[in-house]
Protein backbone atom coordinates (compact mmCIF):
# COMPACT_ATOMS: atom_id res chain seq x y z
CA UNK A 1 0.00 0.00 0.00
CA UNK A 2 1.61 3.46 -1.03
CA UNK A 3 1.34 6.67 0.74
CA UNK A 4 -1.46 7.60 -0.72
CA UNK A 5 -3.38 4.66 -0.30
CA UNK A 6 -3.21 4.70 3.12
CA UNK A 7 -4.38 8.28 3.36
CA UNK A 8 -7.53 7.23 1.53
CA UNK A 9 -8.08 4.30 4.04
CA UNK A 10 -8.01 6.49 6.87
CA UNK A 11 -9.41 9.31 5.17
CA UNK A 12 -7.06 11.67 7.04
CA UNK A 13 -3.47 12.63 7.59
CA UNK A 14 -1.93 14.54 10.20
CA UNK A 15 0.23 17.61 9.60
CA UNK A 16 2.94 18.77 12.32
CA UNK A 17 4.30 22.11 12.74
CA UNK A 18 6.58 22.84 15.69
CA UNK A 19 9.50 24.32 17.19
CA UNK A 20 10.64 20.87 17.71
CA UNK A 21 9.78 17.69 17.78
CA UNK A 22 11.79 15.64 21.64
CA UNK A 23 10.28 12.23 20.35
CA UNK A 24 9.20 12.26 16.65
CA UNK A 25 8.77 8.02 16.72
CA UNK A 26 6.46 8.49 19.94
CA UNK A 27 4.39 11.13 18.27
CA UNK A 28 3.92 9.00 14.99
CA UNK A 29 2.91 5.86 17.48
CA UNK A 30 0.73 8.28 19.08
CA UNK A 31 -1.09 9.20 15.70
CA UNK A 32 -1.12 5.70 14.02
CA UNK A 33 -2.77 4.07 17.22
CA UNK A 34 -5.29 6.66 17.26
CA UNK A 35 -6.09 5.62 13.43
CA UNK A 36 -4.40 8.30 11.84
CA UNK A 37 -1.39 6.56 10.35
CA UNK A 38 -0.06 9.03 7.76
CA UNK A 39 2.22 11.75 9.52
CA UNK A 40 3.87 15.09 7.57
CA UNK A 41 6.32 16.95 9.13
CA UNK A 42 7.22 20.28 7.86
CA UNK A 43 10.61 21.96 6.32
CA UNK A 44 9.20 24.74 8.91
CA UNK A 45 10.50 22.35 11.87
CA UNK A 46 14.06 22.93 12.38
CA UNK A 47 16.11 19.51 11.97
CA UNK A 48 13.33 17.97 10.61
CA UNK A 49 15.38 15.72 8.18
CA UNK A 50 16.29 13.90 11.24
CA UNK A 51 12.81 13.37 12.25
CA UNK A 52 11.68 12.15 8.99
CA UNK A 53 14.52 9.71 9.34
CA UNK A 54 13.54 8.87 13.21
CA UNK A 55 10.08 8.22 12.08
CA UNK A 56 10.83 6.21 8.66
CA UNK A 57 13.06 3.83 10.92
CA UNK A 58 10.35 3.40 13.93
CA UNK A 59 8.08 1.39 11.54
CA UNK A 60 4.71 3.68 12.74
CA UNK A 61 3.09 5.04 10.09
CA UNK A 62 3.59 6.42 7.16
CA UNK A 63 6.01 9.52 6.77
CA UNK A 64 6.09 12.48 4.35
CA UNK A 65 7.67 16.19 4.18
CA UNK A 66 5.71 18.99 3.78
CA UNK A 67 6.42 22.42 3.04
CA UNK A 68 8.33 21.24 0.28
CA UNK A 69 9.69 24.34 -1.89
CA UNK A 70 12.88 23.06 -4.14
CA UNK A 71 14.04 19.66 -5.35
CA UNK A 72 16.50 20.29 -2.92
CA UNK A 73 14.43 19.76 -0.39
CA UNK A 74 12.50 16.58 -1.65
CA UNK A 75 15.72 14.61 -2.57
CA UNK A 76 17.05 15.16 0.85
CA UNK A 77 13.37 14.67 2.72
CA UNK A 78 12.96 11.04 -0.05
CA UNK A 79 16.62 10.29 1.22
CA UNK A 80 15.39 10.57 4.32
CA UNK A 81 12.65 8.24 4.58
CA UNK A 82 9.54 10.33 3.25
CA UNK A 83 7.38 8.45 1.67
CA UNK A 84 5.33 11.11 0.21
CA UNK A 85 5.51 15.28 0.05
CA UNK A 86 3.38 17.58 0.28
CA UNK A 87 3.92 21.68 -1.47
CA UNK A 88 1.94 24.66 -0.13
CA UNK A 89 1.50 25.62 -3.85
CA UNK A 90 2.52 24.52 -7.06
CA UNK A 91 6.02 23.41 -7.26
CA UNK A 92 6.97 21.87 -10.36
CA UNK A 93 10.86 21.31 -9.93
CA UNK A 94 9.27 19.20 -6.46
CA UNK A 95 6.74 16.92 -8.94
CA UNK A 96 10.00 16.55 -11.10
CA UNK A 97 11.78 15.09 -8.80
CA UNK A 98 9.07 12.87 -6.82
CA UNK A 99 8.35 12.06 -10.31
CA UNK A 100 11.52 10.39 -10.15
CA UNK A 101 11.59 8.30 -7.14
CA UNK A 102 8.21 7.00 -7.87
CA UNK A 103 6.57 9.04 -4.40
CA UNK A 104 3.36 10.99 -4.21
CA UNK A 105 3.13 14.49 -4.60
CA UNK A 106 -0.08 16.47 -2.82
CA UNK A 107 0.28 19.81 -4.48
CA UNK A 108 -1.33 22.85 -2.61
CA UNK A 109 -3.63 24.75 -4.76
CA UNK A 110 -6.91 26.77 -4.29
CA UNK A 111 -8.49 27.73 -7.41
CA UNK A 112 -9.61 26.01 -10.15
CA UNK A 113 -6.91 26.82 -12.78
CA UNK A 114 -4.26 25.82 -9.61
CA UNK A 115 -5.91 22.27 -9.59
CA UNK A 116 -5.72 21.86 -13.13
CA UNK A 117 -2.10 22.84 -13.13
CA UNK A 118 -1.12 20.79 -9.96
CA UNK A 119 -2.45 17.77 -11.91
CA UNK A 120 -0.68 18.26 -14.93
CA UNK A 121 2.19 18.44 -12.98
CA UNK A 122 1.32 15.13 -11.80
CA UNK A 123 -0.20 15.60 -8.42
CA UNK A 124 -1.22 12.20 -6.76
CA UNK A 125 -3.52 14.60 -5.20
CA UNK A 126 -4.57 18.27 -4.60
CA UNK A 127 -4.89 19.69 -1.06
CA UNK A 128 -6.89 22.51 -0.65
CA UNK A 129 -5.59 25.32 1.26
CA UNK A 130 -6.38 27.48 2.79
CA UNK A 131 -9.38 25.26 3.21
CA UNK A 132 -10.71 27.19 5.98
CA UNK A 133 -11.82 30.29 3.61
CA UNK A 134 -14.64 29.29 1.88
CA UNK A 135 -15.23 26.22 3.86
CA UNK A 136 -16.56 22.65 2.84
CA UNK A 137 -19.16 24.06 -0.03
CA UNK A 138 -15.79 25.53 -1.57
CA UNK A 139 -15.06 21.32 -2.26
CA UNK A 140 -18.57 20.46 -3.63
CA UNK A 141 -17.74 22.81 -5.98
CA UNK A 142 -14.61 21.98 -7.30
CA UNK A 143 -16.20 18.32 -7.66
CA UNK A 144 -18.58 19.74 -10.30
CA UNK A 145 -15.44 20.51 -12.95
CA UNK A 146 -12.68 17.76 -10.79
CA UNK A 147 -15.22 14.72 -10.30
CA UNK A 148 -12.24 12.79 -10.16
CA UNK A 149 -9.57 14.43 -8.57
CA UNK A 150 -8.42 13.65 -5.32
CA UNK A 151 -9.07 16.86 -2.87
CA UNK A 152 -7.82 17.13 0.66
CA UNK A 153 -8.71 20.34 2.20
CA UNK A 154 -6.02 21.07 4.45
CA UNK A 155 -6.28 24.66 7.25
CA UNK A 156 -9.06 24.93 9.75
CA UNK A 157 -10.63 21.43 9.59
CA UNK A 158 -11.34 20.31 12.69
CA UNK A 159 -13.70 17.78 14.41
CA UNK A 160 -16.57 20.54 14.20
CA UNK A 161 -16.55 20.13 9.86
CA UNK A 162 -14.20 17.21 9.35
CA UNK A 163 -16.97 15.20 8.19
CA UNK A 164 -18.90 17.71 6.45
CA UNK A 165 -15.52 18.20 3.87
CA UNK A 166 -15.79 14.52 3.27
CA UNK A 167 -19.08 14.78 2.83
CA UNK A 168 -18.61 17.48 0.20
CA UNK A 169 -16.14 15.47 -1.69
CA UNK A 170 -13.03 15.61 -0.50
CA UNK A 171 -10.93 11.77 -0.09
CA UNK A 172 -9.19 12.62 3.24
CA UNK A 173 -8.79 15.70 5.52
CA UNK A 174 -5.99 17.02 7.21
CA UNK A 175 -5.68 17.28 11.02
CA UNK A 176 -3.52 20.30 11.77
CA UNK A 177 -3.11 22.15 15.25
CA UNK A 178 -6.75 21.30 16.55
CA UNK A 179 -4.97 17.63 17.19
CA UNK A 180 -1.18 18.36 17.25
CA UNK A 181 -0.97 21.73 18.60
CA UNK A 182 2.29 23.26 18.72
CA UNK A 183 3.05 23.34 22.17
CA UNK A 184 2.32 19.94 22.90
CA UNK A 185 4.26 18.24 20.34
CA UNK A 186 7.23 20.63 21.73
CA UNK A 187 6.46 19.61 25.04
CA UNK A 188 6.17 15.47 24.40
CA UNK A 189 2.34 15.32 25.44
CA UNK A 190 1.82 12.36 23.53
CA UNK A 191 -1.41 10.78 25.22
CA UNK A 192 -3.05 14.09 25.15
CA UNK A 193 -2.45 14.08 21.37
CA UNK A 194 -3.46 10.54 20.88
CA UNK A 195 -6.92 11.08 22.95
CA UNK A 196 -7.40 14.15 20.50
CA UNK A 197 -6.33 12.28 16.98
CA UNK A 198 -8.81 9.90 18.48
CA UNK A 199 -11.37 12.16 18.39
CA UNK A 200 -10.96 13.38 15.58
CA UNK A 201 -11.15 10.14 13.68
CA UNK A 202 -14.50 9.34 15.36
CA UNK A 203 -15.66 12.94 13.68
CA UNK A 204 -15.07 11.37 10.50
CA UNK A 205 -17.62 8.73 10.69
Amino acid sequence: MNALETIREDRALTVVRAPEIPDPAALAQALAEAGIRALELTFTTPGVLGCLRAVAESGYGVIGAGTVLTAEQAAAAIDNGARFLVTPGLREEVAAVAARHDIPVVMGAFTPSEVMRAMDLGAAAVKIFPARALGPGYLKDLRGPFPEVPLIPSGGVNVANAAEFLANGAVAVTAGTDVVAPADVAAGRWPEIGTRAASFVRSLK
